[in-house]
């Protein structure tokens, strides 16, 4: 089976700092893949090259079938991906339905929109309050909402654990795993049990660079392998 998106020898810089320096991975559709590495490995930079927010210097992104390396990001987005980032960037004076009105794009089917509320009951109660009064997870389940009410078939999500208590983690842990039944995900994690109850595939980056793709349950039972390449830098719990 064709990848569905195939990133190969991926360079990036941040300023003069050399992020990148030769990501490679495979996204296989309808699975989710998980990006894993301690903190400032560069995943976060990934998500960004491949999206087009962070232009790269080398290497090519491919997305079921067409070059997309240098496609500017609203293109790259048009051509069916979403994007959860880290710090989720709801818009907080808007209400909840005006934040999901907001991201949708002309066209897309009023059936998407009815789709988030009921993979996500709360925000449709609230969907007239404003998103910047809701709680941290309240906030990271409109930004996933966001990213479902197009037809996207590629849903890069970015850290969506950080900062949230348990009971919320496993509520986002639940959405995401219904939204990879019909969704390919890429997914950046640093809480390994979510990794392990979401993820079919991993990829692991350490300094820039790919030391490892393969399974999830691979990476799940090997404690040397996580000690290596991963170590304090992930989160078998949450923050909170």
């Amino acid at each position: 089976m064709e990848p569905l998106l195939r990133v190969t020898d991926l360079h990036a810089f941040i300023g003069e700092s050399h992020i990148l320096q030769g990501v490679s991975l495979t996204v296989a559709p309808r699975r989710v893949t998980v990006l894993l590495g301690r903190n400032g490995a560069g995943k976060t930079t990934t998500l960004r090259a491949i999206l087009g927010l962070a232009p790269a210097a080398r290497g090519t992104i491919v997305l079921d079938g067409a070059e997309i390396t240098r496609e500017p990001t609203h293109r790259i987005v048009r051509r069916g991906i979403g994007y959860v980032p880290e710090d989720r960037d709801v818009f907080a004076g808007l209400t909840v339905a005006e934040n999901l009105r907001l991201a949708q794009r002309p066209g897309a089917p009023r059936e998407r929109l009815a789709a988030a509320y009921r993979l996500f009951p709360d925000l449709e109660r609230r969907a007239n309050q404003r998103a910047g009064s809701l709680s941290g997870g309240q906030q990271q389940m409109v930004a996933i909402a966001r990213a479902l009410v197009n037809e996207n078939r590629l849903l890069v999500v970015d850290e969506p654990s950080k900062g949230l208590a348990p009971v919320v983690v496993q509520q986002v842990t639940a959405a995401l795993a219904a939204i990879k039944e019909t969704t390919t995900v890429l997914l950046v994690e640093q809480n390994l049990a979510m990794a392990r109850a979401l993820g079919d595939d991993a990829v692991i980056i350490d300094d820039g660079r790919t030391v490892y793709a393969g399974p999830m349950a691979e990476v799940a039972a090997d404690e040397a392998l996580q000690q290596r390449y991963l170590g304090a830098g992930t989160r078998v719990t949450s923050d909170e």
